[in-house]
């Protein structure tokens, strides 16, 4: 049985964490087997290991290999990951986020590892560094992409960025693997209707716009209490739902300090669809994504979204069809988009019930399993 070696950063909250704990669960029971690897969590970052468990993914832990650049941890987790590789002899490493991918493949490199995949889930090349840096970056992973055997990909938005307009890799090195996930209890969410209201004492008539995600600078959440002002001048009865967790807690909490009781933080939630069932408008503001994965989620328990245009956005929410797509750092649009959908319920109800279908199709765990099962064979049939 062909030996899967799958490195991921850090199993913090997050897609990239639901997706490699699905993904090592589910090919373990078909033909793969597979070992996981992952680092060590930030703080306020939130740790959902805890899932891989309850998948019965148990990962080895290399501590050393977290989420900041340090020369002499990195050395230490990549000599950890070689004694790894050359004691286990995967036949594939596959590599996720870009500590991961830099450490690992150049591992894989040095043990002599035959197939090196790496996905990117998002990419670090805009609104993360400066210039400099971010020159630096773009260096390393061009490097690593011509010692990669396939570079995977989440959206077809995604494939031209790192094709064309950055040049990682060749259009031929890239495979597009839409996210899969488990979308049961988000597709049911209505059975946890009213929950959320009642925590937060919000009335019947009151309105919910929700934001999930981490609090760092690339989701931009001061977009969204900038349009929170602007909507609560307008709707006395709309609360502004604020979920994660993240560096910038603090200095955000004292900017939404004007709206008072209307905004409310409450960090890392488990109970996603309880939180989705009472919401009126998801919203998104980020100014990079790769494939956001709580707008799928939100989608999928039937709630209209208002996203930037940005990264995996326009590959999941259709403007005007699955939801709102507006641009980036445009509060005017972003007051617009959901204002006009909080007056206006019969939009609401269209736009939820388009998106449901719509991501219950694509994003099914099923077919990503396969997909990526798909891929395996072909690498591994090469000569």
């Amino acid at each position: 049985m062909p030996k899967i070696l799958r490195i991921i950063a850090r199993l913090n909250i997050g897609g990239p964490a639901i997706h490699v704990s699905l993904l090592s669960a589910g090919l373990n029971h078909g033909r793969y087997r597979t070992t996981l690897v992952a680092g060590s969590i930030g703080k306020r970052e939130g740790d959902m290991s805890d899932l891989a468990a309850s998948y019965g993914v148990r990962p080895v832990f290399v501590p050393e290999l977290g989420r900041e650049i340090g020369l002499k941890d990195d050395v230490r987790a990549l000599k950890q990951l070689m004694r790894l590789m050359r004691r286990e002899k995967p036949d594939i490493v596959h590599t996720h986020t870009a500590k991961a991918g830099t450490l690992g493949r150049l591992a894989a490199m040095a043990a002599g590892v035959p197939v090196k995949v790496h996905t990117f889930h998002g990419h670090v090349f805009h609104g993360y560094f400066g210039p400099r840096k971010t020159r630096i970056f773009l260096a390393i992973e061009r490097f690593l992409a011509r010692r990669t055997d396939r570079v995977i990909v989440l959206s077809e938005q995604q494939a031209h960025e790192i094709a064309d307009v950055y040049q990682v890799a060749p259009r031929e090195k890239i495979s597009v693997i839409p996210l899969g996930f488990d979308l049961d209890g988000f597709l049911s969410a209505e059975q946890h209707r009213g929950q959320l209201r009642a925590e937060l004492r919000v009335p019947s008539d009151g309105f919910i716009i929700t934001i999930v995600g981490r609090l760092v600078p690339v989701k931009n959440h001061r977009l969204f209490f900038e349009m929170a002002r602007r909507v609560a001048a307008d709707l006395p009865q709309a609360h502004f739902v604020v979920v994660g967790d993240g560096e910038l807690r603090p200095a955000l909490q004292e900017e939404a300090a004007s709206l008072r009781d209307r905004v409310h933080f409450l960090g890392w939630r488990r109970d996603l669809p309880v939180i989705y069932a009472d919401s009126d408008v998801v919203v998104l503001t980020s100014v990079n994504e790769g494939t956001p994965v709580a707008l799928i989620e939100a989608m999928a328990s039937g709630v209209p979204v208002v996203a930037t245009r940005v990264g995996g956005v326009p590959d999941i929410v259709r403007d005007g069809e699955t939801g709102i797509v507006v641009e980036p750092n445009d509060a005017d649009a972003l007051t617009a988009a959901v204002r006009g959908l909080l007056r206006d319920a019969a939009q609401r109800e269209k736009l939820g019930a388009a998106g449901r279908p719509f991501v219950r199709e694509r994003f099914d765990q099923g077919r990503l399993l396969a997909d990526v099962t798909r891929l395996y064979d072909e690498l591994l049939a090469r000569p």
